[in-house]
Protein backbone atom coordinates (compact mmCIF):
# COMPACT_ATOMS: atom_id res chain seq x y z
CA UNK A 1 0.00 0.00 0.00
CA UNK A 2 1.39 3.56 -0.93
CA UNK A 3 2.50 5.48 2.31
CA UNK A 4 0.58 8.59 3.05
CA UNK A 5 1.63 11.74 2.27
CA UNK A 6 0.77 15.50 2.91
CA UNK A 7 1.43 18.78 1.22
CA UNK A 8 2.36 21.77 3.79
CA UNK A 9 1.60 25.01 2.30
CA UNK A 10 3.86 27.67 4.75
CA UNK A 11 2.63 31.42 5.08
CA UNK A 12 1.17 32.16 1.75
CA UNK A 13 0.30 34.98 3.55
CA UNK A 14 -0.34 38.87 1.94
CA UNK A 15 2.25 40.77 3.82
CA UNK A 16 5.09 37.82 2.62
CA UNK A 17 3.84 39.22 -0.79
CA UNK A 18 5.02 42.21 -2.76
CA UNK A 19 3.88 45.34 -1.64
CA UNK A 20 3.66 43.95 2.45
CA UNK A 21 5.76 44.99 4.96
CA UNK A 22 8.09 41.52 4.36
CA UNK A 23 7.19 40.96 1.08
CA UNK A 24 9.64 38.58 -0.94
CA UNK A 25 10.26 39.46 -4.05
CA UNK A 26 9.18 36.59 -6.12
CA UNK A 27 6.26 35.74 -3.84
CA UNK A 28 3.43 36.05 -6.98
CA UNK A 29 5.43 33.64 -9.22
CA UNK A 30 4.36 30.83 -7.05
CA UNK A 31 0.69 31.72 -6.10
CA UNK A 32 -0.52 29.46 -9.49
CA UNK A 33 2.51 27.03 -8.50
CA UNK A 34 0.87 26.71 -5.37
CA UNK A 35 -2.48 26.33 -6.22
CA UNK A 36 -1.86 24.12 -8.85
CA UNK A 37 0.34 21.63 -6.22
CA UNK A 38 -2.77 22.20 -3.36
CA UNK A 39 -6.03 20.98 -6.45
CA UNK A 40 -3.77 18.20 -7.95
CA UNK A 41 -4.99 15.53 -5.37
CA UNK A 42 -2.21 13.71 -4.72
CA UNK A 43 -2.18 14.39 -1.13
CA UNK A 44 -3.67 12.76 2.11
CA UNK A 45 -3.74 15.78 3.65
CA UNK A 46 -3.24 19.95 2.92
CA UNK A 47 -1.97 21.59 6.05
CA UNK A 48 -1.70 25.94 5.56
CA UNK A 49 0.10 27.61 8.00
CA UNK A 50 -0.49 31.29 9.15
CA UNK A 51 1.86 33.52 11.60
CA UNK A 52 -0.59 35.30 13.72
CA UNK A 53 0.93 37.89 15.62
CA UNK A 54 -0.48 39.62 18.58
CA UNK A 55 0.76 43.75 18.15
CA UNK A 56 2.97 43.95 20.54
CA UNK A 57 4.73 40.67 19.40
CA UNK A 58 8.34 40.82 20.62
CA UNK A 59 10.17 40.10 17.21
CA UNK A 60 8.61 43.47 16.19
CA UNK A 61 11.37 45.90 15.98
CA UNK A 62 8.62 48.55 16.41
CA UNK A 63 8.58 47.07 19.92
CA UNK A 64 12.04 47.92 21.11
CA UNK A 65 12.80 51.54 20.92
CA UNK A 66 15.77 52.56 19.44
CA UNK A 67 15.78 49.24 16.82
CA UNK A 68 15.50 48.38 13.68
CA UNK A 69 14.23 45.66 11.32
CA UNK A 70 16.96 42.84 11.08
CA UNK A 71 19.11 43.51 13.63
CA UNK A 72 19.80 41.02 16.22
CA UNK A 73 18.41 41.09 19.86
CA UNK A 74 19.42 38.59 22.44
CA UNK A 75 16.35 36.89 24.01
CA UNK A 76 16.10 33.79 26.73
CA UNK A 77 15.45 31.81 23.92
CA UNK A 78 18.60 32.49 21.83
CA UNK A 79 18.75 35.27 19.19
CA UNK A 80 16.18 37.10 17.35
CA UNK A 81 16.07 38.59 14.47
CA UNK A 82 13.82 41.54 14.33
CA UNK A 83 11.27 41.78 11.63
CA UNK A 84 9.17 45.07 10.73
CA UNK A 85 5.20 44.62 12.01
CA UNK A 86 4.07 41.95 9.79
CA UNK A 87 0.77 39.42 10.25
CA UNK A 88 -0.80 40.96 13.32
CA UNK A 89 -3.89 38.75 13.58
CA UNK A 90 -6.97 39.37 11.86
CA UNK A 91 -5.47 42.38 9.72
CA UNK A 92 -5.78 42.00 5.75
CA UNK A 93 -2.09 41.57 5.84
CA UNK A 94 -2.34 38.23 7.89
CA UNK A 95 -4.66 36.41 5.70
CA UNK A 96 -3.96 33.74 3.22
CA UNK A 97 -3.88 35.06 -0.21
CA UNK A 98 -7.14 35.02 -2.22
CA UNK A 99 -5.73 33.17 -4.84
CA UNK A 100 -4.95 30.86 -2.82
CA UNK A 101 -7.80 30.48 -0.24
CA UNK A 102 -8.11 27.71 2.87
CA UNK A 103 -10.84 25.89 1.09
CA UNK A 104 -8.95 23.27 0.34
CA UNK A 105 -7.11 22.56 3.86
CA UNK A 106 -7.63 19.90 5.85
CA UNK A 107 -5.95 21.79 8.58
CA UNK A 108 -5.34 25.95 8.71
CA UNK A 109 -2.11 26.32 11.67
CA UNK A 110 -1.68 29.36 13.31
CA UNK A 111 1.52 29.88 14.86
CA UNK A 112 3.73 32.87 16.41
CA UNK A 113 0.43 33.90 18.63
CA UNK A 114 2.40 33.74 21.78
CA UNK A 115 3.52 37.40 22.00
CA UNK A 116 7.25 36.48 24.21
CA UNK A 117 8.60 33.79 21.20
CA UNK A 118 8.74 34.18 17.63
CA UNK A 119 7.74 30.53 15.57
CA UNK A 120 9.12 29.50 12.16
CA UNK A 121 8.49 26.07 11.93
CA UNK A 122 4.56 24.68 11.77
CA UNK A 123 5.93 21.95 14.19
CA UNK A 124 7.84 23.97 17.24
CA UNK A 125 8.43 27.77 18.23
CA UNK A 126 11.74 29.30 18.45
CA UNK A 127 12.28 28.60 22.06
CA UNK A 128 12.44 24.93 20.80
CA UNK A 129 9.90 23.17 23.08
CA UNK A 130 6.72 25.13 22.54
CA UNK A 131 5.04 22.50 20.00
CA UNK A 132 1.82 22.98 17.56
CA UNK A 133 0.80 19.74 17.64
CA UNK A 134 1.59 18.95 13.88
CA UNK A 135 3.84 16.32 14.42
CA UNK A 136 0.68 14.23 16.45
CA UNK A 137 -1.88 15.47 13.96
CA UNK A 138 0.60 14.17 11.38
CA UNK A 139 0.75 10.85 13.06
CA UNK A 140 -2.51 10.19 14.24
CA UNK A 141 -3.21 10.54 10.33
CA UNK A 142 -0.52 7.80 9.49
CA UNK A 143 1.18 10.13 7.48
CA UNK A 144 5.22 9.31 6.34
CA UNK A 145 6.04 11.72 3.72
CA UNK A 146 5.65 15.26 3.76
CA UNK A 147 6.11 17.87 0.83
CA UNK A 148 6.43 21.37 2.07
CA UNK A 149 6.37 24.53 0.19
CA UNK A 150 5.34 28.78 0.68
CA UNK A 151 7.23 31.46 2.06
CA UNK A 152 10.08 32.25 2.88
CA UNK A 153 12.07 29.11 1.37
CA UNK A 154 15.35 30.01 3.87
CA UNK A 155 12.57 30.81 6.55
CA UNK A 156 9.77 29.29 7.63
CA UNK A 157 9.83 26.99 4.73
CA UNK A 158 13.37 25.47 5.69
CA UNK A 159 12.40 25.66 9.88
CA UNK A 160 9.33 23.59 9.05
CA UNK A 161 11.27 21.30 6.66
CA UNK A 162 13.67 20.09 9.33
CA UNK A 163 11.69 20.01 11.65
CA UNK A 164 9.64 17.61 10.34
CA UNK A 165 12.49 15.44 9.37
CA UNK A 166 13.48 15.49 12.85
CA UNK A 167 10.36 14.37 13.32
CA UNK A 168 11.14 11.37 11.61
CA UNK A 169 9.09 12.15 8.21
CA UNK A 170 10.17 11.73 4.65
CA UNK A 171 11.17 15.37 3.61
CA UNK A 172 10.75 17.12 0.38
CA UNK A 173 11.15 20.86 -0.37
CA UNK A 174 8.86 22.26 -3.85
CA UNK A 175 11.88 24.44 -4.99
CA UNK A 176 9.70 26.14 -7.62
CA UNK A 177 6.62 26.76 -5.12
CA UNK A 178 8.74 28.40 -2.37
CA UNK A 179 9.98 31.84 -3.04
CA UNK A 180 13.10 32.76 -0.86
CA UNK A 181 14.82 36.01 1.14
CA UNK A 182 18.05 34.64 0.71
CA UNK A 183 19.82 37.44 2.40
CA UNK A 184 23.17 36.91 3.52
CA UNK A 185 23.59 33.78 1.94
CA UNK A 186 20.80 32.65 3.69
CA UNK A 187 19.40 29.90 1.02
CA UNK A 188 22.25 28.50 1.11
CA UNK A 189 23.07 27.70 4.95
CA UNK A 190 19.35 26.42 4.21
CA UNK A 191 19.81 24.07 1.69
CA UNK A 192 23.06 23.06 3.36
CA UNK A 193 21.44 21.91 6.58
CA UNK A 194 18.46 20.06 4.11
CA UNK A 195 21.26 18.15 2.50
CA UNK A 196 22.59 17.18 6.13
CA UNK A 197 19.21 16.30 7.17
CA UNK A 198 18.80 13.86 3.80
CA UNK A 199 15.71 16.40 2.48
CA UNK A 200 14.83 16.47 -1.11
CA UNK A 201 15.16 19.53 -3.49
CA UNK A 202 11.82 18.87 -5.64
CA UNK A 203 9.88 20.75 -8.73
CA UNK A 204 6.08 21.07 -8.76
CA UNK A 205 6.35 18.73 -11.60
CA UNK A 206 7.48 15.84 -9.92
CA UNK A 207 3.75 15.45 -8.62
CA UNK A 208 1.81 16.33 -11.72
Amino acid sequence: MPHKRALIVVDVQNDFLPGGPLGVESGNRILPVVGNLIENGQWDLVIMTQDWHPADHVSFASNHPGRNPFEVIDLPYGSQMLWPKHCVAGTEGSQIACVIGTSGADLVLRKGHDKSVDSYSAFCAADGHSTTGLEAYLKAHEIEEIIVCGIATDFCVSYTALDGAKAGFKTSVVMDASAAIDTNDSLAVARAAWKEAGIREVLSTDYT
